[in-house]
């Protein structure tokens, strides 16, 4: 069921909001405990309350911080500075998603939740622990995102609710510091998670999985932490394949517009009237470009103006085979003859046609099975299982081509990981995930032309910190490489 409760929107916007852009996390008023958190519905409030933050903090960061940065984006029928310095690794600290006070927002809701509801009488358990496992998932999610994006950032793990309070002015702490929180935050989520919950646009014990697959993947692939974090990732993946609850879809279109269906497993809900929008809003046609009879038959046009696209180069990639069912989900091309123009959209996201106006209520898709087949592969291979690795690439390959056993068994390890980089390439464009595949995977400076030789730059792979922040707060230093 889609979120959608008044109350919820209250608090995301003013109750458990925070006003740190300087990341002082000063609120702008002060709540009292003793009004907010007296009963079960006020934890489960804002509990939802939470989950509204958190995807309107995502609902455009996510593909900045997740994709733009990969070499595979750039202009669409018009572009924008803010968007060439990400896609070309050129940015500022002035640029706008370099500001982390969303995050840390969203980081502070949870701390509440956390603060607040074990004092509080439940009629189960089972929802009380469901409540608390959300808050966690949530802090280890946005944290997981800081430590990749920021590296050494602040830890903030008390509630903040006025500007009274101690440790408005935090410091970054080490990288390392952040990434141990994130693993504490995921074993909590899946300690205290209700095996019964299988929720798909709220935590799950699927969901917590995939987190924690996709952060020991990272701990031991890019952090070197050594084999007990790729038995652990291991873990994570194998409880999610095994898990009757998720499958692939055998249509690779349905995925999008079967909404919360099988292959999903974690899905920021949005919905008209809640909270509607979000990046892929960019990627389709201004309505006023195309003629009338085209219009939706089939050009999915947007209300604003086409701001980005896929290159030429990844396009090729994206239809080099004619069998890839994926490729027309990823985009598709049509040449509008009294216009005596060629346009070109994305119809994963794009949302609902009504009255002439587009809808952007598309969820937006974090984990879906594909994706934990796709890290079994990987896994598998830094375990030298070549067989397996192979054989679960070729789950992927056979949806997309139609063709059993597409990836010989002969492939050399190289090939292999060079295998896995495309097929994620071509399952997930647009969906967010690309940038912090290119690094795990080891190819960042291969695939992204604009990193090319760029390997001895100091943190390049990070972001600055937003001037504004170090303005405002004195104990802020700025990301080392980004302080001249």
């Amino acid at each position: 069921m889609k979120i959608k409760t008044i109350l919820s929107i209250l608090l995301a916007g003013t109750l458990l909001a925070s006003c740190h852009g300087d990341l002082n996390i000063i609120q702008k008023s002060e709540v009292s405990a003793n009004s907010m958190w007296q009963d079960e519905g006020d934890a489960t409030s804002a509990m939802y309350g939470m989950f509204n933050k958190f995807r309107a903090t995502f609902s455009t960061g996510y593909i900045y911080w997740g994709e733009y940065r990969t070499g595979l984006w750039a202009d669409g029928l018009a572009g924008q500075t803010a968007r060439d310095q990400v896609y070309q690794n050129q940015i500022p600290t002035n640029h706008s998603y370099a500001n982390w006070a969303d995050l840390y927002t969203t980081i502070n809701n949870a701390n509440l939740i956390l603060k607040y509801t074990p004092d509080i009488a439940f009629n189960s358990e089972d929802a009380k622990n469901k409540i608390l496992a959300n808050a966690y998932y949530v802090r280890a999610f946005c944290y997981y995102w800081i430590g990749r994006i920021w590296g050494d950032a602040p830890i903030l793990l008390d509630g903040f609710e006025s500007d009274q309070q101690e440790g408005l002015f935090p410091v970054r702490q080490p990288a390392e510091d952040v990434f141990t929180q994130v693993g504490e935050d995921i074993n909590n989520a899946l300690t205290l998670m209700p095996a019964s919950v299988s929720d798909r646009n709220l935590a799950s014990s699927g969901a917590i999985n995939m987190l924690k697959a996709d952060y020991y993947l990272w701990m031991y692939k890019v952090r070197n932490a050594g084999e007990v974090a790729l038995d652990n990732a291991n873990t994570a993946v194998q409880a999610v394949l095994n898990n009757s609850n998720y499958s692939l879809e055998e249509n690779f279109n349905n995925i999008f517009y079967n909404e919360l269906g099988n292959e999903i497993i974690f899905a920021w809900s949005y919905i008209q009237d809640e909270y509607t929008g979000g990046y892929p809003g960019d990627y389709l046609v201004p309505s006023q470009y195309v003629s009338d009879e085209a219009i939706e038959n089939p050009v999915k046009v947007g209300s604003h103006q086409q701001w980005c696209f896929y290159t030429e180069d990844y396009k090729t990639l994206l239809s080099e085979n004619k069998e890839d069912q994926r490729t027309i989900v990823s985009f598709e091309t049509y040449f509008d003859e009294p216009k005596n123009a060629t346009f070109q959209w994305i119809n994963k996201f794009a949302g609902t046609w009504t009255n002439g106006t587009r809808i952007f209520d598309s969820d937006i898709i974090v984990y879906r099975y594909a994706d934990a087949i796709l890290f079994d592969a990987e896994i598998k291979l830094a375990k030298n299982d070549m067989t397996g690795a192979i054989a679960s690439l070729n789950k992927i390959a056979e949806r997309a081509y139609g063709k059993k056993n597409f990836y010989p068994s002969s492939m050399a390890a190289n090939d292999l990981n060079e295998a896995i980089v495309t097929e994620r390439m071509k399952e997930f464009a647009a969906e967010g995930k690309l940038w912090w595949d290119f690094i795990r995977l080891g190819v960042v400076f291969k695939k992204s032309p604009y990193l090319v030789g760029r390997e001895n730059e100091l943190n390049i792979l990070l972001w600055p910190v937003a001037q504004a922040s170090i303005n405002k707060n004195p104990n802020i230093i700025q990301t080392p490489g980004y302080d001249e």
